[in-house]
């Protein structure tokens, strides 16, 4: 099931205050604090593609730049790609070079749907919830309002992680009007997988993330 392209277009402008891309460089920032982080990152990523909108209009995959530095860094690639692959293959038996095979072709492929929903971004607002003590959970949800002008609001629900290691928090889902993205490709990918095996499904998401970024209206 697709999500609307608006509702994606939301879930990537807040996603691009959720995703962590294995926050263990220097020189990426980390948050203790879930709800600072999906403030800060929101607001980067939206500031980045205004300011980049040149770039964008010239290069529709600029937008995969944009999504890799501004979102992936707060996204749990690693987590969200196992929860797809769920018990479709024996985690045990699988080689691990399969398994990090397809966690990197998976998140390539989320940077590329990401970036398609981004070429869609115009004047959209994102309230977020107020902070509240979520005391020693582990996973949380944090609710957030998206405000396009004439349109009505749409409500979008991020789900974050707290890794056992650490304080720092990374988002792995995102439930929009009822719809979870994660969901929606455990669905679309597992019988693939449990037919043509974890090895096929990795090459056929690097074919996927291949194809060229296109505008909206291209499409």
């Amino acid at each position: 099931m697709k999500l609307p392209s608006l509702i994606l277009s939301l879930f990537i402008s807040c996603t691009t205050l959720l995703f962590s891309v294995q926050a263990e460089q220097a020189e990426v920032a980390t948050y203790t604090d879930p709800f600072k982080m999906i403030e800060v990152v929101a607001d980067n990523t939206f500031s980045r593609i205004a300011k980049d909108q040149e770039k964008i209009a010239a290069d529709p995959d600029y937008l995969r730049v944009v999504v890799h530095e501004e979102l992936i860094p707060y996204i749990d690639s690693r987590y969200a790609a196992l929860r797809v692959i769920g018990n479709t293959v024996d985690l045990r038996n699988t080689p691990r070079e399969d398994l990090i095979a397809f966690v990197e072709a998976f998140q390539e492929y989320m940077v590329a749907t990401y970036a398609g929903v981004f070429t869609q971004y115009t004047d959209q607002k994102v309230m977020i919830e107020p902070a509240s003590d979520i005391g020693n959970q582990k996973i949380i949800s944090i609710k957030t309002r998206v405000i396009d002008p004439g349109k009505p609001d749409i409500n979008i629900e991020f789900k974050l992680r707290r890794n056992k290691n650490s304080e720092n928090w990374l988002v792995f889902d995102m439930v929009a009007e009822g719809i979870s993205l994660l969901d929606s490709k455990r669905a679309e990918l597992g019988n693939i997988i449990r037919q043509q095996g974890l090895q096929s499904v990795t090459s056929l998401l690097i074919e996927k993330s291949k194809a060229p970024i296109q505008k909206a209206e291209d499409k």
